[in-house]
C-alpha cells in the first residue's frame, strides 16, 4: 500500500481552472460512460450522483458543450440510464434512507426539476421510514442525508405555498426525531464526529435546514464538537478519540471545517472558537492532506482543498488534473478509487471542485452543503 499522504513541499501553483471543467468532463463522459457504471449508489456514487452533478453543472454552464453535447442532455442520458434499472433498487428501508438510497434521490431530482407537487409528496411520504425508532441520523444512510433531500426539491417551489408547508413540515418531524435521539448520536455503535456518518454532518445538516429555529438549539452540541480537536489541528473519526490518522472530508479536519464555514455566521457566540478550529484544522490539512487515495471529494486531494482558503485551494487542485494522476499512479502512488465515475468518489467530485474555482463559487461539497 502506499503512504497515506505525500510531502506538500512545492511553491504556490495553480492551472486554468476552466481547461481543467472541460478536460475532466470529457474524461467523465469517455471514460464513464452511463452503461459503464453499476447502477446504484444515490447521490453518492453511481450514474444517479454523475447525473446530478452534470445538472447542476448545465445550470452553472448553460452552453457549454462537452463532445458536441450540453451537460443538460448528458445529465439525461445518466439519469435515464439509473431510471432504466430501478427494479435492481430495494428502496427506502431503516437504516438505508440516506442520499445512498437511489429511489429517493430520482424522486427528489425528478421533483426538483421539473417542479412536480405530486413527486415532491411522494418523497415526503417516504418519511415514514426516516422517522422510525431504528433509522439512525447520520448523513449516507440516515435522517441527515433525508434532509438535504427536502431542501433539494424545497428551492424549486419558492411560490407553491402548500408544497413549501408539507415539505418544511416534514423537515421539522425529522429534525425532532434527531433532537430526541440519545447522545451521543451513533452509528454502528460508534459515536462519529465527521460530514458523512458523524456529529458535526448532522448539525449542519439540521442548521441549513431551518437555521433560525434551530442553531440556538445545537450551539452546546457544536461546542462539545469543537473540543475533540486535537492538539495538530486534525478531528477524530469518532470519540472517545483513537488515532490522529484520516484527514479527508469523510473523517477528519475537511469534513469539519467545510461544514464550518457554511454554518458559522449562524453561531455567533462561538466565532473565536470556530475561527480557532478553522485555523488549526487548515494548517493540518496543509501538511497532510495531499492524500495518495484517488483525488476525490469523499477522502482525497479534491474534498480536503475545499476546506482550504483560495489560494492554498488552487494549489491543491493542481494534484487533481488527470496528468498528476497518472503521474501518481506511475511511480505507485495511487490508491485508486471504487467509483472512479462519482460525485463523492471519482471524476464528477473533480469537475464540480475545477468549477468552484473557476466561477468563485463558496467551497462547498455538492450533495451535502451546497443548498
Amino acid at each position: 500500500m502506499p503512504p497515506r499522504y505525500f510531502k506538500n513541499d512545492a511553491e504556490l501553483s495553480r492551472r486554468d481552472p476552466h481547461r481543467q471543467v472541460e478536460a475532466s468532463l470529457i474524461r467523465l463522459v469517455t471514460e464513464h460512460p452511463p452503461q459503464s457504471i453499476t447502477p446504484g449508489g444515490g447521490l453518492f456514487k453511481g450514474p444517479i450522483s454523475v447525473a446530478y452533478t452534470l445538472m447542476k453543472l448545465h445550470q452553472l454552464y448553460p452552453h457549454l458543450e462537452i463532445e458536441s453535447r450540453t451537460l443538460a442532455a448528458w445529465s439525461a442520458d445518466y439519469l435515464r440510464y439509473a431510471q432504466d434499472n430501478i427494479a435492481t433498487y430495494p428502496g427506502p428501508t431503516v437504516g438505508l434512507c440516506g442520499i445512498m438510497d437511489d429511489i429517493m434521490c430520482l424522486l427528489a431530482i425528478g421533483a426538483a426539476s421539473n417542479k412536480d407537487a405530486s413527486i415532491a409528496a411522494d418523497l415526503c411520504d417516504y418519511s415514514a421510514e426516516v422517522l422510525d425508532p431504528e433509522s439512525v441520523n447520520e448523513f449516507l444512510f440516515g435522517r441527515a442525508g433525508y434532509l438535504y433531500l427536502l431542501r433539494l426539491v424545497k428551492a424549486s417551489f419558492p411560490d407553491d405555498p402548500q408544497t413549501l408547508q408539507l415539505l418544511t413540515d416534514t423537515q421539522d418531524d425529522v429534525i425532532d426525531e434527531i433532537l430526541a435521539s440519545p447522545r451521543p448520536w451513533k452509528w454502528h455503535s460508534k459515536a462519529y464526529v465527521g460530514a458523512i456518518h458523524g456529529a458535526i454532518g448532522i448539525i449542519t445538516q439540521i442548521v441549513l435546514s431551518n437555521p433560525a429555529k434551530y442553531a440556538p438549539k445545537l450551539e452546546a452540541e457544536l461546542a462539545v464538537v469543537l473540543t475533540y480537536q486535537f492538539p495538530s489541528g486534525n478531528f477524530p473519526s469518532s470519540v472517545p478519540p483513537e488515532k490522529d490518522r484520516l484527514v479527508q472530508i469523510c473523517h477528519g479536519a475537511p469534513g469539519v471545517i467545510v461544514s464550518l464555514k457554511s454554518i458559522e455566521r449562524y453561531f455567533p457566540a462561538l466565532k473565536d472558537k470556530i475561527d480557532k478550529a478553522i485555523t488549526n484544522g487548515r494548517a493540518c490539512i496543509w501538511e497532510r492532506g495531499l492524500l495518495t487515495k484517488e483525488p476525490c471529494i469523499c477522502h482525497g486531494i479534491s474534498g480536503n482543498a475545499l476546506a482550504l482558503a483560495d489560494a492554498e485551494f488552487e494549489h491543491f487542485l493542481t494534484y487533481t488534473t488527470g496528468h498528476e494522476i497518472l503521474s501518481m499512479e506511475k511511480d505507485g502512488m495511487l490508491d485508486r478509487s471504487s467509483a472512479p465515475e462519482s460525485l463523492f468518489g471519482g471524476e464528477a467530485g473533480r469537475a464540480w471542485c475545477w468549477a468552484v474555482a473557476d466561477l468563485g463559487l463558496d467551497k462547498t461539497v455538492l450533495g451535502y452543503n451546497d443548498l
